[in-house]
Parts: C-alpha cells; sequence; structure tokens
C-alpha cells in the first residue's frame, strides 16, 4: 500500500500516475492525507510529473493554513493507490458496498454483495474521463530582421496534432529590428508535450533560429 519512497524516482511516479485523474490524495477537498504526502516530499516534482508538481504547488499555496485541513493525519505509507478504490467508494457512495450479513444467510448477502459492486461498477463507467490539458505560451524567434513573420507564423500553426488547438499570437519586439512570435496553444496532456512542439516547429530552421517555452498552466 501507498507510493513507497516518495524522495525516490519510482515514489514520485506513483504519486504522478495515482494524481492523473484525482486533484486531491483522498476526495474532493484538501485533507490532512494531502499535508502527509506533501510532507513526505524532499521539495517540488519535476516539471515533466505534471500532475504530481501541479497538486503541490496547489497545496504549497495555502502555506500554513494547511494545519487547518480536515480529517486525522495518518503516516504517508497509509495514502496511496492501493486505497484509490475503497476511497472512490467512499467519495461517491453513501452505503456500504458489500452490505452486511449479519442478520441474512449466507446466500442472500452474497446476491447483495454481487448487486451492490454491479451498480457501482456501471455508476462508475457512466462517469467521463478527466481529460487533463495545459495552456502552453511559446517564444519563437527567427534568424534576423528580414525574416517574414507572417510566414513564420504559419508555419508554426502548420504542425498539427491530435489534442493540440492553436491560440492568440502577437509580435514581441527583440531588440535591432528583429521581433519574436508569441503564441498560445492548449494541449491534451497525454498526447501533446512541449518537446514535440519544439522538434516540430524548429523543423523549419530556415526560418526559426530557437523555440522557448514562455508559460505553462495547468488547466
Amino acid at each position: 500500500m501507498g507510493f513507497g519512497d516518495l524522495k525516490s524516482a519510482a515514489g514520485l511516479k506513483a504519486l504522478n500516475d495515482y494524481l492523473a485523474e484525482r486533484s486531491y490524495i483522498e476526495g474532493y477537498v484538501p485533507s490532512q492525507a494531502d499535508v502527509a504526502v506533501f510532507q513526505a516530499l524532499s521539495g517540488a516534482p519535476a516539471a515533466n510529473l505534471y500532475h504530481a508538481l501541479r497538486w503541490y504547488e496547489h497545496i504549497n499555496s495555502f502555506g500554513l493554513a494547511r494545519t487547518a485541513f480536515p480529517g486525522a493525519k495518518k503516516a504517508a505509507s497509509e495514502y496511496g493507490p492501493a486505497g484509490a478504490a475503497a476511497d472512490d467508494v467512499d467519495a461517491d457512495d453513501d452505503f456500504d458496498l458489500f452490505g452486511s450479513d449479519d442478520e441474512e444467510d449466507k446466500a442472500e448477502a452474497e446476491r447483495l454483495k454481487e448487486e451492490r459492486v454491479r451498480q457501482y461498477a456501471e455508476k462508475k463507467a457512466k462517469k467521463p474521463a478527466l481529460i487533463a490539458k495545459s495552456n502552453i505560451i511559446l517564444y519563437v524567434k527567427p534568424w534576423d530582421d528580414e525574416t517574414d513573420m507572417g510566414e513564420l507564423e504559419q508555419r508554426v500553426r502548420s504542425v498539427t496534432a491530435d489534442g493540440l488547438l492553436w491560440g492568440a499570437s502577437k509580435l514581441v519586439p527583440v531588440g535591432y529590428g528583429i521581433k519574436k512570435l508569441q503564441i498560445a496553444c492548449v494541449v491534451e496532456d497525454d498526447k501533446v508535450g512541449t518537446d514535440f512542439l519544439e522538434e516540430e516547429i524548429t523543423k523549419h530552421e530556415d526560418m526559426i533560429q530557437s523555440v522557448d517555452i514562455a508559460a505553462f498552466n495547468k488547466i
């Protein structure tokens, strides 16, 4: 049970995977479960661990107010993937998943158990999958002041992929008459990453000198 050593790469990956479809360690509001896991970390997760970093920065933003989070804090090892199904049941349903057979015969108790498991599975199947998205702002620099920035922008927007949507853009002065293109896009995290964007855009090396990430925010 748990994430393992949260100071190791494996532990941080387990935390990142766990938070891919969750906002908090338990339930739908910050609690002492978040505090316990937060305190077990040695610092902010790496930028490529998007979900863990998003959660870390959110919990960190509360400062000393974290002490007022609801719930009883347990050891960080008490939280994690093995307890996920049980946590979801507690949050989603106000009934005992398996019921009680204290006053029923064994056959009836087993029938009720199977029926409740079936109902729970159907309810979970109807929930829409959470799609993690990010808003990214790029700076695209030309080689010189003679570059046709309109064509440069067209080449950037020619990069297409499932889960990529280009947004607003503008030219930003750099100096000596040179301007760089500032352009925004929204990506689905599981489909499009910053490495992909940089690699595809810089293929137009006859016009584009470099690509920088100006901002990266979870949506």
